[in-house]
Formats: structure tokens, C-alpha cells, sequence
């Protein structure tokens, strides 16, 4: 009987950015392919920067050569911190890669994310656009994870959302205590699906937290970068939508946003075929 091959696709949260062992990230995923079962065969495809466009075009062909059992797809906030988001190609995307995967009895995990704008302590005119976008691509997941009859873990909510502890210093990525939260998390969820036999990951942290100065001083200089890479394209956008946010605020109008918002997200899921309406994949 050959070992259980789990495959992680995703951006840096599946990398493991926030996570460091040695030289190199380890991360949720890692964490949890330790409690799958005995004998597990664990490849991690995700790439920092990594939008719903990078899985579908480069990670998930490597994923499918690989014949996995089970492969986790956890992305989408970095295409909301691109200028050029749209939630139908978004939509479509996932989608896709979701019924390339099902259609090979491939188990699927999945994920709903934080806001990146909440997370970051953004001003309200500034947060409500990346807010609204990461809503939309959270309601998108939802609906496909029950279509594709995912394992989905509700990350964009509880309390581990507001515990410091949970974080890195650039306060987007978990540091270790939130790596492992996650894999314990999706351990409770695949052990209740009949697809983990092994102990849950260990909650508590194997090595000691950063100090706040190595924690500022990643910030000042790789951090920084992190973010300025991922949202140059971005801010003259924001700072369009945000205007935007603040006039439809002083005209007592803002629904009118979350409205338009979700018909996008409807119109989005409307057009996508069901599963049973797609054609085999070779």
C-alpha cells in the first residue's frame, strides 16, 4: 500500500512565511502533514506572492503529476491586493482547479482568509475595499467548497484573529503559535472526514517567539519589501476606492457598495458550470 500523498498549493500563508525552522519556512501545512498518518509523502507547491492564476497555470499540473490524495488550496488574498481583481476570474479560476482535482477522487481542503486591510490596522477608508474584495473571494471558496464537497476551515473568523500571539511581526502572516493553530485546526476537521489517523499537532510552540526588536527589524527590512512588492500595482487603485469610500460615506450611500459587491459575487458564481456539466478531465 503506497504512503498517503498530500500536496500543498498556495502563497506564502501555505509556504510557511512566519514559521522559520533553520533557513527555510516550515508552516501549517508541514505541521500538519505529521498528523495525517503513518506514512505520508508531504509536497509543498506554495510560493510566496502566489495568486489564483499561479495555481491554476504552474502548481496545480506539478500537483497532479504527483497522483495526491489529498491537496489543500489556500489562496486569494493576494489577487485582492492587485489593481487588476476580479472576482469572475477569481471565481472561474478556483473553480477549475477545483474540478481538475475532484475529478481524480482527490480529497480537497480548503480555507476561507482574514481581511489583509483588518489584519494591517488600515485607516476605515483604506480597509473597506480590500475588506469588501476578500469577502467576495471568501463567499466564492464557500460556495465552491460545497459544491466539490471540500474539508473547509473557517480561518477568517475567531478569536485567534485578535491574539498577538498568533502573529508575526508583519501581522500578516501566523507566527509558529498560529502556523500550528491552523494545522491543528484542519487536523480536527479531516480527522472528523475519516482522512487523518494520526496524533493532532502539538498547539504550543517548539521554539521561542522573536524578540520585538528582531520582530521590527524583519519588518523594517524584508517585511517592508514583502508588502511593497504586493502592493505597488495596488495603491493608486486604493486610494481611488477609497475616496470613493469616503463619498459614499458622507452620503450615507456605503450599502450601495456592499451591494453592487455581492451581485458581482452572485453574478460570478452564476456563470461557472456545475460539476456535472464539465467534461471529463484527461
Amino acid at each position: 500500500m503506497r504512503p498517503l500523498r498530500f500536496v500543498a498549493l498556495g502563497d506564502s500563508l501555505t509556504e510557511g512565511v512566519g514559521d522559520p525552522v533553520g533557513e527555510n519556512w516550515r508552516g501549517w501545512a508541514a505541521l500538519l502533514a505529521d498528523g495525517l498518518g503513518p506514512d505520508v509523502e508531504f509536497t509543498n507547491l506554495a510560493v510566496s506572492g502566489s495568486q489564483t492564476r499561479d495555481v491554476l497555470e504552474r502548481q496545480l499540473p506539478a500537483a497532479l503529476a504527483l497522483r495526491p490524495d489529498l491537496v489543500s488550496v489556500v489562496i486569494g488574498v493576494n489577487d485582492t491586493l492587485r489593481r487588476t481583481f476580479d472576482i469572475h476570474a477569481v471565481a472561474a479560476r478556483l473553480d477549475e482547479v477545483y474540478a481538475a482535482l475532484r475529478a481524480r477522487d482527490v480529497a480537497l481542503l480548503t480555507a476561507c482568509l482574514p481581511d489583509p486591510g483588518a489584519m494591517l490596522g488600515l485607516p476605515g477608508a483604506l480597509a473597506g475595499p480590500l475588506a469588501r474584495r476578500q469577502r467576495a473571494v471568501n463567499t466564492v471558496v464557500h460556495a465552491l467548497s460545497e459544491r466539490y464537497e471540500a474539508v473547509h476551515l473557517h480561518a477568517s473568523e475567531g478569536a485567534w484573529l485578535t491574539d498577538r500571539a498568533m502573529w508575526s511581526a508583519d501581522r500578516l502572516h501566523p507566527g509558529e503559535r498560529g502556523h500550528r493553530q491552523l494545522a491543528v485546526r484542519f487536523h480536527t476537521l479531516l480527522a472528523e472526514a475519516g482522512l487523518a489517523t494520526g496524533a493532532g499537532p502539538c498547539p504550543e510552540p517548539e521554539f521561542p517567539a522573536p524578540t520585538r526588536s528582531a520582530g521590527l527589524w524583519w519588518l523594517a527590512t524584508a517585511g517592508t519589501g514583502w508588502v511593497a512588492r504586493r502592493c505597488t500595482d495596488l495603491l493608486p487603485q486604493l486610494l481611488t476606492l477609497a475616496a470613493a469610500e469616503v463619498r459614499h460615506k458622507a452620503r450615507g450611500s456605503s450599502a450601495r457598495l456592499d451591494l453592487s459587491a455581492s451581485h458581482a459575487v452572485a453574478a460570478a458564481l452564476a456563470a461557472l458550470s456545475g460539476p456535472e456539466q464539465r467534461p471529463e478531465v484527461a
